[in-house]
């Protein structure tokens, strides 16, 4: 991608349609998530014995574990951020990258962002963007 092509992207727009995580304990992510995903206003959408699903993510354990994913969900302002950070290490998750600034995107744009690794150390982030002057 071209600086340009970065500069001129909708960044709003949804590019994947969800996410399945397989987990090695359903009731642990199912409690990280839900503790995670609160401050974001992302909700518990279906909760069964085989299946944990938000909007856009799916968690079982049917298999074995996902590894080393890396995901990033959208926050709506640097508090949001701040508040799962702090959400996800108080549901077990391990503090992966405080709340604050990054250096990624176009210039002029901001990037405030924390991580927290789940319980079977995939990378979750939430992610606040502003654009322009």
């Amino acid at each position: 991608m071209t600086t340009s092509a970065i500069e001129n992207w909708d960044w709003s727009r949804p590019v994947f349609d969800h996410l399945h995580l397989r987990v090695a304990d359903l009731a642990a992510s199912r409690a990280f998530y839900l503790a995670a995903l609160r401050p974001l206003g992302i909700p518990l959408l279906i909760d069964t014995p085989e299946t944990v699903q938000f909007p856009n993510l799916a968690l079982s354990a049917d298999g074995e574990p996902s590894a080393r994913v890396h995901v990033a969900f959208v926050a709506a302002d640097e508090d949001a951020v701040a508040a799962f950070h702090a959400a996800g290490v108080a549901a077990g998750g391990r503090d992966n990258g405080a709340p604050g600034p990054r250096r990624y995107g176009p210039p002029g744009s901001t990037y405030h962002a924390a991580y927290v690794l789940d319980p079977d150390g995939n990378n979750v982030e939430a992610v606040f963007r502003s654009f322009g002057g």
